[in-house]
């Protein structure tokens, strides 16, 4: 996990419509980034549908919403179709931002040692420098935790 005070590293990767999103270019708001493991699964699920249900609250707030994980470009379209997601999902299958961003660990699952994307979130203010950083964060606690932080 990257440290308190220091610059939200920058990238450019696709979205869910496949449009490149580049994270600099949320200078002057409020950035929720958030690190996920899998679309459609139990936890990532409840996480999107809650940063949903408070994103007029976060947009009130200035900030604004990005979801990460590897999924690609078309399960992010099917993610936020189902969910009717209103904020950006942006496809990381290359580990660019994932790696950037320190979230890429090795997990133990059932016993078998994997390598995945722990569950992270980072608020990152107007100037683009991380002021709060959350790992392995519960899925379903996440959103309302980063709207307090607002």
């Amino acid at each position: 996990m990257l440290e308190i005070g220091t610059t939200a590293p920058d990238f450019t990767l696709p979205d869910q419509n496949g449009t490149p999103v580049t994270l600099s270019s949320f200078r002057g708001q409020k950035v929720i980034l958030y690190f996920y493991p899998k679309d459609m699964t139990a936890g990532c699920t409840k996480q999107a549908c809650g940063f949903r249900e408070l994103y007029p609250q976060f947009r009130e707030r200035g900030a604004v919403v990005l979801g990460v994980s590897k999924d690609s470009v078309a399960s992010h379209k099917k993610f936020e179709e189902k969910y009717g997601l209103p904020f950006l999902l942006v496809s990381d299958p290359d580990l660019t931002a994932i790696q950037a961003y320190d979230v890429w660990k090795e997990k133990n699952m059932y016993g078998r040692k994997t390598m995945g994307v722990v569950r992270t979130t980072y608020l990152i203010d107007e100037e683009g420098v991380i002021v709060k950083a959350m790992g392995k964060v519960k899925a379903a606690d996440n959103p309302r935790q980063m709207l307090d932080l607002l």
